[in-house]
């Protein structure tokens, strides 16, 4: 009789675990995994993709007319951009220009990319780069337009920067791919980040709340949703957004060329797609353009002979073989 109390007791314990999992799965893990999402979890470029004078990188190659051997800038840049100015390196720096020591992420090294200090190519990314690009270390930073607080730093250091453009790109919204809605238009988008528009039903989708992600203060997709959104301020989200089904933003070659995410789809604005094409007439509805940004008291003379050669039909074939959109 004590056996068959004990067999029940167990299988009563046994009944409660199977109950309480079954209850999570369909009550959360269900719901996160149908999330249409995943939308815009932070991935790193692998730069050892991108290494200059390496036969099987990644990179565009031109036939340049400047060669460079000495008095090299430095060049540091944003993620998107490793490949453009990684290309440039190629094309312009010799051999042993550039010395790659790997690394692991790391509180220091949060971005898991390490490059000798004497490398001629670096990789500190948009918010780390930009304080680079003040304090000297780094001669030339390709990157989109610094955030407000980036401005502030540099006249607070009393330093003028100079923006040459040199590319465009598109400034896109992406969803999973299971989500319905394929076009929102400028105002909708704006209505989803300050708070107007809380369920997917609202602009045409299905009934589930709408998770709009933001990235890290600084990073230059950030900066670009700030300006985007104009005058009206980032909202807070709803506790259950987590719940529903996510929005995110980036730049389009970094999310279709760089990390390739096959579980997410760019979604039309205004109608318009963006495409390499609606970014060349201009008719996508939020074009941005990219720099090549260096000190304006930078006495290295390389800096313009180097800016002038990207700008001519060698350097934008360049930009274009990499995916982005010629400036002219």
């Amino acid at each position: 009789m004590k056996l068959v109390k004990q067999i029940l007791y167990l299988a009563f314990i046994l009944f409660l675990f199977i109950s309480f999992n079954l209850s999570l799965y369909f009550l959360v893990t269900k719901r996160l995994s149908n999330n249409f999402s995943g939308t815009d979890q932070a991935k790193m470029i692998d730069v050892r993709r991108y290494l200059p004078h390496e036969p099987e990188s990644d990179l565009a190659r031109v036939d340049s007319s400047l060669k460079l051997t000495e008095n090299l800038p430095v060049l540091d840049g944003a993620a998107a951009l490793v490949p453009v100015y990684a290309a440039i390196v190629n094309a312009v720096y010799p051999e042993g220009s550039v010395t790659y020591e790997g690394g692991s992420f790391s509180d220091d090294n949060f971005y898991g990319e390490n490059f000798a200090s004497d490398s001629k190519m670096q990789y500190k990314n948009t918010v780390r780069g930009y304080q680079a690009i003040v304090d000297g270390s780094t001669d030339i930073l390709f990157c989109a337009a610094p955030s407000a607080d980036q401005k502030r730093y540099a006249e607070e250091q009393g330093v003028e920067l100079v923006y040459v453009p040199v590319g465009l790109e598109a400034f896109v919204f992406f969803v999973n791919e299971n989500n319905p809605v394929d076009n929102l238009t400028v105002d909708q988008v704006r209505g989803i980040y300050s708070g107007d528009y809380t369920n997917w039903n609202q602009v045409g989708g299905t009934n589930r709340v709408i998770n709009p992600v933001t990235r890290l203060e600084g990073s230059g997709s950030q900066s670009a949703m700030n300006a985007f959104m104009g005058d009206r301020a980032i909202g807070s989200k709803s506790p259950f957004a987590v719940f529903g089904a996510s929005i995110g933003f980036s730049f389009r070659y970094y999310l279709d060329g760089i990390v390739g995410n096959q579980n997410v789809k760019m979604i039309s604005l205004n109608g318009v797609y963006p495409n390499e094409e609606n970014i060349r007439n201009r008719t996508y509805p939020v074009i941005a353009e990219f720099y090549a940004i260096y000190r304006a008291d930078n006495p290295n003379k390389n800096i313009p002979r180097l800016i002038e050669w990207i700008l001519s039909p060698e350097g934008q074939t360049l930009i274009e073989e990499n995916g982005y959109v010629r400036i002219q």
